[in-house]
């Protein structure tokens, strides 16, 4: 299985805020919408970095709460890592595992097409499982 098959059971919705938007907006955003990260984008269609709930903590963590008034470019992610629709969930576990992240903008042909968390590719692969648990209580059935 792989993102595409993701993006097709989610949708591909993706929150994306500018970065000349303050940090205090971002968590706004964040917290309005229940997510934990937003693509940072200036024109909704290209990734420009990411911003997450990590990344606001460890600044005000290091800052302090003047960190809310700091613009996203200021605390964001700039090299993002990204994948595409044909990457498998293997890859994915492996990428966020290795990178310690828990979103992936999905990006084809430098446009943003999609985002997948963790929590997406833990309900897809449980989904994978229960199925061919499923295919092969059936065929135990049948002989």
């Amino acid at each position: 299985m792989n993102v595409a098959a993701i993006l097709r059971n989610k949708g591909n919705a993706i929150e994306t805020i500018r970065p000349d938007r303050t940090v205090s907006q971002a968590c706004a955003r964040l917290t309005e919408l229940s997510i934990g990260a937003l693509v940072v984008s200036e024109n909704g269609r290209q990734v420009d970095g990411i911003i997450s709930e990590r990344d606001v903590i460890r600044h005000i963590a290091s800052t302090g709460a003047e960190t809310l008034d700091l613009r996203v470019a200021d605390i964001m992610i700039h090299e993002v890592v990204t994948c595409t629709r044909e990457d498998n969930i293997a890859h994915l576990m492996e990428t966020m595992t290795e990178h310690r992240i828990r979103h992936l903008p999905v990006v084809e042909d430098n446009a943003l097409i999609g985002l997948v968390s963790i929590g997406d590719v833990v309900k897809h692969r449980i989904r994978e499982t229960e199925q061919e648990a499923e295919a092969l209580k059936a065929y135990i059935a049948t002989g």
